[in-house]
């Protein structure tokens, strides 16, 4: 069964994931999560997609 979306404003995906717009809006801008355009003027983004970007994790090396 496909998952629900979530979709937040901008800000509220800022707040969601303790962060600013201007990041949010740079990871779309990258292409890391989509912004889905509703009417002419309002952005949203969809809180599934951002966590599955934070939880995405890496094997880095501490010096």
């Amino acid at each position: 069964m496909p998952t629900k979306r979530r979709y937040a404003t901008i800000k509220e995906a800022a707040e969601y994931a303790a962060t600013s717009d201007k990041t949010v809006r740079r990871w779309i801008a990258q292409g890391k999560i989509t912004g889905y355009r509703v009417g002419t003027r309002f952005l949203r983004v969809d809180l599934i997609e951002i966590d599955s970007m934070m939880t995405t994790t890496r094997n880095w090396e501490v010096a």
